[in-house]
């Protein structure tokens, strides 16, 4: 079968990854093609990969270039103008988190592709991740009962680009860069549920000199089906990264850490049977063993797009979920505001999410 061809619009820290996923992981994607707003990033990255070709034109890239796919890895702030583009020019989309900058931005990428009949993948890679991957399949597998509460944590000490700094350029601060994670990962473990309320706290610790965005915010989640999610997320948590979930049930618990071993930790009163780890083996503490690949699961999804380009299959996350994370982002930021739950749906028009949170005062939110 004929390689996919991808052009990829980015040259940091994320494309990094990608590029690093695409040629240790998915064989049937070729990159043709990087765009970088500095050409000498452009070309710097293209030599480091050997990518034939590489613009400082977004425009050019994207109708020159032949590509199948065009991968979204750039400033929050550029990505619904590049999501219109490549959907004109009827090229599948995967797109970096988060989908876009306002809910109106998201309504209007996920109408584009429909309209040009591309596929547009919101990457959240914690759905893909082997280790949290394990942990969904032991749930289902009704190793822990039934799911009350749900955890996830992802914290370090601030990004390494001054852009996430900016509101203007990211829209909000760590609830956008990192928060979204959390809350995606809610959603598909349970099977896209829907929320009912928010209450968000947040605060600016450690970066006052740096950014007006919250360094720090703690989310909970109530769904409709009696789940509760805490979200804790952090740029001012010194040590490096920090990534983690926990579940729990009417059965048992599991503790997963993406960066610690290879193991979940994980307590099943009843046990469970699950490949080479049988029922007697399981019941009480266990430490289940997950695939040794990439921890976060981004060569996963890539590979998952590309198949879903190849074979004409849908991807299992979609500009659709990504804008159900943006739209809980919104009430995270109005409940830190206004000190009480807010409850979906919740839409109001702004310029940035954060807005929500540092000019509520002027803003009509009670929508």
């Amino acid at each position: 079968m004929q390689k996919v061809k991808v052009a990829i619009l980015g040259a940091g820290f994320i494309t990094d990854i990608h590029l690093e996923s695409y040629h240790r992981f998915v064989p049937n994607a070729e990159v043709v093609a990087i765009y970088a707003r500095d050409i000498n990033k452009a070309k710097a990255m293209a030599e480091k990969y050997h990518i034939p070709t590489w613009y400082d034109d977004m425009d050019k890239i994207i109708s020159e270039s032949g590509c199948d796919v065009v991968d979204i890895c750039i400033p929050n702030f550029l990505h619904a103008e590049a999501t219109l583009k490549a959907a004109a020019a009827g090229r599948h989309i995967i797109i970096e988190k988060p989908l876009a900058v306002t809910l109106e931005e998201a309504d209007d990428m996920i109408a584009a592709c429909k309209k040009a009949n591309v596929k547009l993948m919101y990457a959240e890679e914690l759905c893909f991740a082997p280790k949290y991957e394990r942990v969904r399949k032991m749930v289902n597998d009704g190793a822990i009962g039934d799911i009350y509460m749900l955890k996830q944590s992802e914290k370090h000490s601030g990004p390494h680009t001054d852009w996430f700094y900016d509101v203007n350029l990211a829209g909000g601060g760590v609830l956008m860069d990192m928060g979204c994670h959390a809350i995606a990962w809610f959603r598909w473990m349970l099977k896209n549920a829907k929320v009912e309320s928010v209450y968000a706290s947040m605060s600016t610790v450690l970066h006052k000199d740096r950014t007006l965005g919250e360094d720090n915010s703690v989310l909970i989640l109530e769904f409709e089906n009696g789940v509760t999610a805490v979200a804790e997320n952090s740029w001012a948590k010194h040590g490096g990264m920090d990534d983690r979930s926990e579940v729990h049930g009417t059965g048992g618990v599991v503790y997963a850490d993406l960066f610690m071993g290879n193991a979940a930790v994980s307590y099943s009163q009843k046990g469970y049977d699950y490949a080479m780890e049988k029922a007697d083996t399981t019941i009480g503490w266990s430490f289940t063993v997950f695939e040794e690949v990439f921890n976060q699961g981004y060569p996963h999804e890539l590979q998952h797009f590309i198949d879903c380009v190849q074979n004409n299959k849908e991807p299992v996350v979609t500009g659709e979920d990504g804008r159900a994370v943006l739209e809980i982002i919104y009430a995270a930021y109005a409940s830190a505001a206004q000190g009480k739950k807010i409850k979906l749906p919740f839409s109001p028009k702004v310029s940035k999410p954060i807005d929500l949170w540092l000019n509520s005062s002027t803003l009509d939110i009670e929508k």
